[in-house]
């Protein structure tokens, strides 16, 4: 059970996430536009979670696509969206700040 709620909320085994960073994926912060001006992660570019569906051609032709926002959860629906959009490259990278700690890692 517990590891249905890692899958959901990205808090899973990082490799496919810094697998996805150290080959330049597309960053996309879903959080709210006020969410996104009060901090993310350098070169993310801010796609709400509502306005997901209507900015798809945003995310054609990208190799990896990381999503993350506050908890994770919004990016868990994010990439829901995506995958079910044909998009099989999504890692829900959780929240913005464990992004910004495996960026700065690399």
């Amino acid at each position: 059970m517990l590891g249905i709620f890692k899958n959901l909320f990205g808090q899973k085994d990082n490799k496919q996430l810094k697998e996805a960073l150290a080959d330049n994926a597309y960053l996309v912060d879903v959080r709210t536009p006020s969410e996104f001006a009060s901090g993310s992660v350098k070169g993310a570019v801010n796609i709400p979670l509502d306005k997901i569906s209507g900015q798809l051609s945003k995310f054609k032709g990208k190799k990896n696509i990381v999503v993350f926002c506050r908890s994770g959860n919004r990016s868990g629906q994010a990439k829901q969206i995506l995958e079910k959009n044909g998009f099989q490259n999504v890692v829900n990278g959780g929240t913005w700040n464990n992004v910004q700690k495996l960026i700065t890692e690399n």
